[in-house]
């Protein structure tokens, strides 16, 4: 059977799946909604899923992964438990407000939406696109890309839940906001939530995300999040992924800073059998600032694939990236950047690399960092590194009476620790410091902060 045949049979299986449960699918929506859904749907159709001849997968077969006959959540899964008993918070000490996603669904039915005092929302997204559908119609799929990516088509034609965070001009929530997604089944599935950020100007917020899974079937996620990030807003974003090396996530960001916006984005890999994450920036008004940092750490067959595409289209716009890898045992890596500089985005200042540890010669990884710049008035960098552990360095600290297992473990350490201290929330960063510690050290297990410990 050819590999165009198998493309073909992946995509009728979702075109079919759509068909025959449009009514399940559409039964909770308003119908505006449903009138974005089906145009995704019909955009899908014409895409498909994305192939090694894109450049943007040249390294990543999706279709392989979406072809396996995953049960896709159609409706809530009545699981219940308690999830202090099964589960403890990898931040303990991270004073929050914690949400928990369960298969990709607002766990807590009974209460799907909180208006905090200051005027903010926070709950279910499905809930809440019936009950602030003038927020959702300026924001609700307007910066996704759902004309050009079949990822992002197919999952706003089936999401039907996940987290929507709305705060109003000139409200400071103090406490970080947590969302746990957790994956939890005796069968293997398949979630596509959708989640949706807004701060309106002056306003300022903190999320942090935490992925993880909670039994031993294999999980395959499809999810977008869309960030609206109004003008004077401060942003900070930090997420976890920390799944067992039977899930595959496939995650789309899509940030949108309005003038003199700041975001501050951070993302955690420690596990997980396939992660891509897709990162999209516009930058779109003079004087925002956004940093987007990320960190993995890869062993046993592992895959992680980063792609980010910062969109500089007005001037006096600065925008930092930063990728650092240590790859073990087989894993492989990917990191595709591109900097967009359009041309009247004069003084704008832009600066991209990934720097890689291969700590074994059977670890493959692939770099391309891009600048494409229309404007003769800027200040920009792009640059990559994969090797080993600097020799050089390594002898200093074992003449110094450190054996060889801590020097090397020193010396990861360090260079991780140029993405963990970008992290802005002083508990978490400091959490996150120790598990990096412990997965270094072979010490993490594959699914931390679960107390069934499955394999």
């Amino acid at each position: 059977m050819s590999l165009d045949t198998v493309k073909i049979e992946t995509k009728d299986k979702f075109i079919e799946l759509y068909q025959e449960n449009k009514e399940l699918i559409q039964n909770d929506s308003p119908d505006y909604i449903n009138e974005i859904r089906n145009n995704a749907f019909e955009q899908f159709k014409n895409l498909g899923f994305p192939d090694k001849k894109s450049e943007k997968y040249k390294y990543t077969d999706l279709d392989k992964e979406f072809n396996n006959g995953y049960r896709t959540y159609l409706s809530p899964k009545n699981i219940k438990f308690q999830i202090n008993d099964i589960f403890r918070c990898d931040v303990p000490e991270l004073n929050t407000k914690v949400i928990l996603l369960l298969n990709g669904w607002y766990y807590d039915r009974e209460n799907l939406i909180n208006e905090l005092p200051n005027g903010a929302i926070v709950g279910s997204l499905q809930a809440a696109a019936k009950l602030y559908p003038e927020i959702f119609r300026k924001h609700f799929a307007s910066y996704a890309d759902v004309e050009n990516e079949g990822m992002v088509a197919l999952n706003t034609a089936f999401a039907q839940d996940g987290v929507f965070v709305f705060v109003p001009k000139g409200v400071i929530i103090e406490k970080p906001i947590q969302i746990i997604n957790i994956l939890m089944d005796e069968e293997e599935g398949l979630t596509q939530h959708r989640n949706l950020f807004v701060l309106e100007e002056n306003s300022q917020a903190s999320i942090v995300v935490c992925d993880h899974t909670l039994s031993t079937p294999n999980f395959l996620t499809n999810s977008v999040s869309e960030f609206y990030i109004g003008q004077n807003a401060h942003f900070d974003f930090s997420r976890m992924q920390n799944e067992h090396n039977g899930s595959k996530q496939v995650s789309h960001l899509y940030f949108q800073q309005e003038r003199n916006s700041y975001v501050n984005a951070n993302t955690i890999s420690l596990h997980g059998g396939l992660i891509r994450n897709n990162v999209n920036v516009l930058l779109n008004g003079e004087g925002c600032e956004n940093n987007t940092y990320g960190l993995y750490l890869t062993d046993k067959g592992q895959h992680i694939d980063n792609y980010v595409h910062m969109d500089h289209a007005f001037p006096n716009c600065t925008s930092n990236q930063l990728f650092k890898g240590v790859l073990d045992d087989f894993a492989t890596g990917v990191f595709n950047g591109k900097v967009l500089v359009r041309k009247d985005a004069q003084k704008t200042q832009a600066f991209q690399a990934n720097n890689n540890i291969l700590l074994t010669d059977d670890n493959d990884m692939n770099t391309k960092p891009q600048l494409e710049i229309y404007a003769d008035d800027v200040k920009c960098s792009h640059g990559a590194t994969v090797g080993q552990l600097d020799e050089d360095a390594l002898f200093y600290l074992r003449a110094r009476g450190i054996n060889k297992k801590e020097s090397k473990l020193l010396l990861m350490y360090a260079f991780a620790n140029d993405v963990i201290k970008t992290i802005q929330v002083p508990a978490l960063k400091e959490r996150i410091q120790d598990l990096v510690d412990k997965r270094l050290r072979g010490e993490l297990s594959r699914c931390n902060s679960c107390q069934m410990h499955c394999c």
